[in-house]
C-alpha cells in the first residue's frame, strides 16, 4: 500500500471515529494506530497461527523461542521450518494440532506463490476464500492478517476475545456480545472498523496485542 494513502485512511478513519464520543475519548488517550503494512506473508501468518488462543505476551515468547529454531544461516521461509521435526516445534510451547497447522501452512506457500501483486488485487473476500483452503487457517487469523498485514481499513473480527470484552465494555452489556450485535455496535465506524479494534483492544490490558 502506497505509505501517503495509508496515512491519508489513518486520518480519515480518526476523523470519522472521533464523532463517536465513547471512541472519542479513547482516541485522545492512545494517539494514532500504528499500523504498517508487512511483507512477510508466510511469517505474519505463521505468527497468526502461534498466537491462537494464547495471551499476547506468552505467544510473544513462544514465537521467539520458534524462530530460534531456524539456523541464522537461513530465513523463516516455507522450506527452512518443512526441515524441522515436530519434536523441536512442540518444544517451543506450540500444542500439536498448530504444530500440523504451521506445517499445513509451510506446504501451501511451499507449493503456491503468493506474492505482494497478488493480494493487493484481492478483495477481503477473495483473500478470505484464498486463506481458509489452509487448514489451521480460520477466520481469526485471516482477520489478523487482514489488519495487521495488509492493512485492510474495515475488518470486523467477531471471533476475537478482547474486541467482545471491549464491547461488552464500552456499551455497559450484560454478556458478551453476538456477531449481529457487534455488527449493528459498529456501524458508525464503517467504514475504519479496523482503525476502531486498534483502540478497543486498548480497553482490556489482557487482550490480543500484535
Amino acid at each position: 500500500m502506497n505509505l501517503h494513502i495509508e496515512r491519508n485512511q489513518i486520518k480519515a478513519g480518526i476523523d470519522l471515529l472521533t464523532r463517536d464520543e465513547k471512541m472519542r475519548d479513547l482516541i485522545r488517550k492512545h494517539g494514532t494506530p500504528e499500523l504498517k503494512p508487512g511483507k512477510d506473508y508466510f511469517k505474519s501468518l505463521l505468527r497468526s497461527i502461534v498466537f491462537q488462543q494464547v495471551s499476547g505476551k506468552a505467544a510473544n515468547t513462544i514465537f521467539e523461542r520458534f524462530v530460534k529454531l531456524i539456523p541464522k544461516s537461513s530465513k523463516l521461509s516455507p522450506k527452512a521450518v518443512l526441515k524441522l521435526n515436530k519434536d523441536e516445534i512442540r518444544n517451543t510451547g506450540i500444542p500439536l494440532q498448530r504444530v500440523n497447522y504451521i506445517i499445513n501452512l509451510a506446504e501451501y506457500f511451499e507449493k503456491n506463490s503468493l506474492q505482494q501483486k497478488d493480494f493487493d488485487r484481492m478483495t477481503d473476500q477473495e483473500v478470505r476464500k484464498e486463506l481458509l483452503q489452509i487448514k489451521g487457517i480460520g477466520p481469526w487469523t485471516v482477520d489478523m492478517f487482514l489488519i495487521f498485514t495488509l492493512n485492510r481499513m474495515d475488518v470486523m473480527p467477531h471471533t476475537d476475545l478482547g474486541i467482545k470484552k471491549a464491547f461488552k465494555i464500552m456499551f455497559n452489556l450484560d454478556k458478551l456480545p453476538s456477531k449481529n450485535e457487534m455488527e449493528t455496535y459498529s456501524i458508525i465506524w464503517k467504514p475504519y472498523r479496523s482503525l476502531a479494534c486498534w483502540y478497543l483492544w486498548r480497553l482490556d490490558e489482557n487482550a490480543f496485542a500484535w
